[in-house]
């Protein structure tokens, strides 16, 4: 008998990250991942075993990929402060790139999703920890003002990612609001990301550095 084809689990896999951000984890089916795969159901218990295995894989690997450059930003060579800058510009990007995802997950984890509060349970102290280290050392160096850790991460992520939770809240009405304008430009993109992160920073300076940033 011939071992099945090993891309069918890679194929399951992008094929899980497509379904996710319309489903959510409570309302994942497995046979609806198949279908639009293309997949015998047959090949998913192969290969997965579980629904729950199969999400957790799919929702780790896309941690993954984000945690591995979000963790490269910390160069010795480098200030602290673009060290920083340069994490949470990553955050940032990663949380517009999968902002459908994260709209679905969170109520999921709400409600008691097994799946979705696991994740977020292993995941989020990981990403947490690097940023109020990197936080740390830039208070070291004398470039951010002496607050707690705590309170300086929820300053720069109600700034960073608070308005992209927000721009998607509002292109998912069926009429948008009239004020909206470009919000692919305006909120979603690199360059929008950027400059919040950079607001952000000058926001938490040190009043002198500030000053000088605003100059």
């Amino acid at each position: 008998m011939s071992r099945p084809s090993r891309n069918i689990d890679q194929l399951l896999i992008e094929t899980g990250r497509e379904l996710l951000p319309e489903t959510g984890c409570r309302d994942f089916s497995i046979r609806q991942l198949t279908e639009r795969a293309g997949v015998n159901l047959g090949m998913f218990h192969y290969h997965f075993k579980t629904r729950e295995n199969f999400l957790s894989i799919v929702l780790q690997g896309l941690y993954e990929e984000m945690f591995s450059q979000l963790t490269f930003q910390a160069q010795a060579e480098r200030a602290p402060l673009e060290n920083l800058r340069a994490a949470v510009n990553v955050l940032g990007r990663f949380m517009r790139d999968n902002r459908l995802l994260f709209r679905r997950l969170m109520p999921d984890a709400l409600a008691g999703e097994p799946t979705a509060q696991s994740f977020l349970r292993r995941n989020i102290p990981r990403h947490l920890g690097v940023i109020a280290g990197l936080v740390g050392e830039t208070q070291r160096a004398g470039t951010l003002r002496a607050l707690a850790p705590l309170q300086a991460i929820t300053f720069i992520a109600g700034a960073v990612a608070m308005p992209i939770m927000m721009a998607t809240a509002m292109q998912e009405q069926p009429v948008p609001p009239p004020m909206m304008g470009d919000v692919d430009a305006d909120v979603l993109s690199d360059a929008a990301i950027a400059q919040r992160v950079d607001m952000a920073l000058i926001g938490l300076a040190q009043p002198a550095q500030a000053q000088e940033h605003a100059a």
